[in-house]
């Protein structure tokens, strides 16, 4: 009896596994890696090159098409007067194509290949301070053993010009800073460099928010581009509603990198534990992402269409922060009920201080775009004040 159910085990979770490993999955990654922008006259013009790459040691994948939607953030239609976008393979094995069509592309195994991407735009002068950045939507074709299908990807063209300097006046103890939409044309601690201000303490503490350093290492997902299956659809039922868990997409997110039978124990072990009172099972037992993934409308726009995942390595990130900056680096998750997670920081006895200082969620969950945050503690202002 015990070796049947125990087979049966076995063949339910090499079953479970298996359809997870034959779902719809091509090795392209896709990302920009340089940009430039220059002006003529009244016009803006934005040059960026990405690059893509074939991760599989020996499959072969094909690109049958390419496709550049260009989203201007922060104006409307009519403050439009015009904008083209031009798309230029550089394919290193193919001589340099003069037409506009794009000529469908074997990407042979452990290679990569180069597009160019050229949007030119013009704007009627009472809108031109109002450009928060351009969203570049991509839209474009896998092709091999896998089978066909359309992936989503997107990325920020940052507007620098519509940056925000901050001053932080000595008696202020907690400043939220407001920069640019960042992304992962963006080096996160070149960003801290520009934006903090000149006069900090090194006995200050930088906070950055997790998603906005996701975001910058590029670990975000464009919804369209999930295959979603049976089992996040019914795991996704048992959350509550407001949890980034609680679809399909957010769920079938989680599943991918953790895996379909860790998930599904997690659940059951979480529900069971939940009915005698213990909470978080689930999150315990699941991996580190199942706290961290925000489901789509959780993050300020453009990303409002993305599942942003956490970040990498953050305790590394805050260690070389720190020691480049010289100043304490945290990174944090906090929301507007009062809840401060700590991910990392480069200095444990700031805990407390951190905690307290952000329980009022002074960079906001919305669109602000403040994602890092200054806290200088008051004994330092009075004793910098003294001297």
């Amino acid at each position: 009896m015990l070796l049947s159910i125990l087979s049966i085990i076995i063949t339910v979770y090499i079953l479970i596994e298996l359809n997870q490993k034959l779902r719809i999955h091509s090795p392209l990654k896709l990302k920009p890696i340089e940009f430039k922008k220059n002006t003529f006259g009244s016009k803006q013009k934005y040059t960026v090159l990405i690059k893509v790459t074939n991760t599989h040691k020996k499959m072969e994948v094909m690109i049958p098409f390419l496709k550049v939607n260009p989203q201007l953030i922060g104006i409307n239609k009519d403050d439009l007067i015009n904008i083209h976008t031009i798309i230029k393979p550089h394919h290193p094995d193919h001589e340099e194509q003069k037409s506009d069509y794009w000529t469908a592309y074997i990407l042979k195994s452990n290679k990569s290949t180069f597009v160019q991407i050229e949007v030119t735009y013009e704007l009627k002068n009472t809108a031109i301070n109002n450009l928060k950045c351009i969203w570049l939507d991509i839209k474009w074709g896998n092709y091999g053993p896998f089978g066909s299908f359309t992936r989503y990807d997107g990325f920020v063209l940052p507007n620098y010009s519509n940056t925000f300097k901050n001053i932080i006046p000595n008696n202020n103890l907690v400043e939220p800073i407001k920069t640019h939409i960042l992304g992962t044309l963006d080096d996160p601690i070149t960003i801290l460099k520009s934006y903090i201000p000149k006069d900090y303490l090194p006995t200050d503490i930088i906070t950055i928010g997790e998603s906005p350093l996701a975001i910058m290492q590029g670990k975000y997902i464009d919804f369209r581009s999930i295959n979603v299956g049976p089992i996040a659809r019914l795991l996704c039922l048992g959350f509550h509603p407001t949890s980034s868990l609680a679809t399909a997409c957010g769920m079938q997110t989680l599943i991918n990198i953790s895996g379909p039978t860790r998930v599904i124990i997690s659940c059951l072990a979480g529900g069971l534990f939940k009915s005698i009172g213990v909470k978080g099972v689930f999150y315990r037992l699941a991996g580190e992402q199942a706290r961290l993934i925000d489901d789509i409308t959780g993050t300020t726009p453009p990303y409002d269409k993305s599942i942003v995942l956490g970040p990498i390595d953050s305790q590394s990130f805050c260690t070389k922060a720190s020691k480049e900056l010289q100043v304490n680096v945290a990174v944090v998750d906090v929301n507007d009920l009062g809840r401060v997670k700590i991910l990392s920081t480069s200095n444990i006895q700031n805990k407390s201080i951190i905690k307290h200082a952000l329980q009022s969620n002074p960079a906001g969950n919305a669109n602000q775009q403040t994602p890092i945050v200054l806290i200088r503690q008051k004994e330092i202002n009075s004793r910098s004040h003294d001297s």
